[in-house]
């Protein structure tokens, strides 16, 4: 998959592709089937994904609250498994912020991308002040010669399949859910960072991940699936890991640690890709590191307990 950041120096086998368009947070099931339109509108061009970077809703409101599922990262690694050849993610600045509906329309997807077909969901907007909407895009490809499909939302039961629906599943304690409506497992990617190896002390030695920038899943223990990205122990494997600020040591900023089950071996500097599928409790503080330790015990005998099962 290649990624293309300027829409206006763009090389001729980089244009002409079938492109779904939206921020692609998470990469849910909506988004899968906006992609899928795209894949079947021209068969015969690149499948493309046009997003931004930052998130649009990071560039207008900087010191809000962080509500991302992915970085652009695991976005683009998501959507190279998804068979995706081009991921035009462009750089969301105040240029581009201020273009119109119109302008976007023929300077970024027309002249720029030069594509064939785009595919948005019936939500869309689009240019400066969000004052462009699907049905525009559609007037606009008309007359600028690309072709526009129009993707219904996608419900689940009486709710629509939405980023933010995720994030509340999530912040709920509700990973299964989440993931239902992601098609995925929600997983946290990253590269492993330097800790104060109070787990290898305590016989159960993690990896750690920085969770800045993302939204917060429910602080506590889950079952996790574990993949390594890159490294000499690339692979699959089983675990439990402990989200949230580790109460029982003091005030904390909020990571990720994760105990790979069966695995021995240095993974600082690799890059790690966990996927949350139960929560099993709450974080907690305990009497003495006594009791810490054989309540690990007993949330890596359930875990393993619950992935043996998948």
């Amino acid at each position: 998959m290649r990624i293309i950041r300027d829409y206006q120096f763009v090389a001729s086998p980089d244009r002409g592709a079938s492109a779904a368009i939206g921020n692609f947070d998470g990469v849910h099931r909506g988004h899968l089937s906006v992609i899928e339109l795209a894949r079947r509108a021209c068969p015969e061009a690149p499948l493309g994904v046009l997003t931004f970077e930052p998130h649009p809703r990071e560039y207008f409101a900087p010191h809000a609250p962080p509500f991302r599922l992915m970085r652009r990262e695991a976005r683009a690694h998501r959507l190279e498994k998804l068979g995706v050849d081009r991921l035009y993610e462009l750089n969301f600045n105040a240029a581009l912020a201020g273009l119109t509906p119109e302008e976007f329309a023929g300077k970024v997807l027309c002249d720029g991308l030069g594509l064939r077909h785009v595919v948005v969901g019936a939500d869309f907007c689009f240019g400066k002040g969000r004052s462009g909407d699907a049905a525009d895009l559609e007037r606009f490809g008309a007359e600028m010669g690309f072709g526009v499909t129009i993707a219904p939302l996608l419900g689940q039961t009486d709710d629509t399949v939405s980023s933010t629906a995720i994030r509340t599943a999530l912040s709920e304690g509700r990973p299964g859910d989440a993931a239902a409506m992601l098609g995925h497992w929600h997983r946290i990617e990253g590269p492993v960072i330097g800790g104060e190896q109070r787990g290898r002390d305590l016989g159960f030695p993690t990896a750690n991940m920085s969770i800045d920038g993302l939204h917060l899943p429910a602080f506590g223990v889950y079952a996790v699936l574990v993949d390594v990205l890159d490294g000499p122990h690339k692979g699959a494997y089983h675990g439990a890991a402990s989200l949230g600020v580790r109460p029982m040591f003091g005030e904390n900023r909020p990571n990720l640690e994760t105990f790979l089950f069966d695995f021995s071996g240095d993974l600082y500097g690799a890059r790690l890709s966990v996927g949350l599928v139960e929560f099993l409790r709450p974080e907690q503080s305990f009497e003495g590191v006594e009791a810490l330790i054989a309540q690990m015990g007993r949330d890596c005998d359930r875990a393993r307990a619950i992935l043996a099962a998948l």
